[in-house]
């Protein structure tokens, strides 16, 4: 039996989301602070999630211990 476990990056794991087909679906930045110079199109885009991209994901899987 293995003596260590792969520990999860707990920043990461709070940021990010598992998908039910694998993919990891995360939050935009730009969206806590300065709003008021930001238009209503461009806050409201930022309100949507976004999937990772494929090195990203591939890269934050491992963080993750998945």
């Amino acid at each position: 039996m293995a003596k260590n476990k792969m520990k999860s990056h707990r920043g990461a794991s709070k940021r990010m989301k598992l998908t039910g087909s694998g993919k990891l679906k995360r939050n935009k930045a730009y969206k806590s602070h300065i709003l008021t110079k930001k238009t209503a199109k461009r806050k409201r885009g930022l309100r949507k999630s976004s999937i990772l991209t494929g090195a990203d994901t591939k890269r934050m899987l491992r963080s993750l211990a998945k």
